[in-house]
């Protein structure tokens, strides 16, 4: 049996808040909160991948310290534009 796109979502977001750095918690987990309920099967797919990169190559990706790879690029600049707005809007 298939997981619904509910269940999906919800161990994404677990997956997002769980990461094993504070800091990619603090980084995926408010943006998978804040959009994980309006994405759909590529985006779903998409946000899927990233998560299986390990922290250390997402935080240097996120930040800018890294080139990411071409694949995950467009989400990783999505991802730390909402970071970034949550910072400069105080909610750390």
């Amino acid at each position: 049996m298939s997981e619904t796109p509910e269940i999906r979502r919800k161990r994404l977001a677990m997956r997002a808040w769980r990461r094993g750095t504070k800091e990619m918690d603090l980084i995926l987990g408010p943006y998978a909160d804040a959009r994980l309920a309006a994405m759909e099967g590529p985006a779903l797919d998409a946000f899927e991948a990233l998560l299986a990169e390990a922290d250390q190559d997402l935080y240097p990706w996120i930040t800018g310290g890294a080139e990411p790879p071409a694949a995950h690029a467009a989400l990783l600049a999505e991802i730390g534009s909402f970071a970034r707005g949550r910072l400069s809007a105080g909610e750390a």
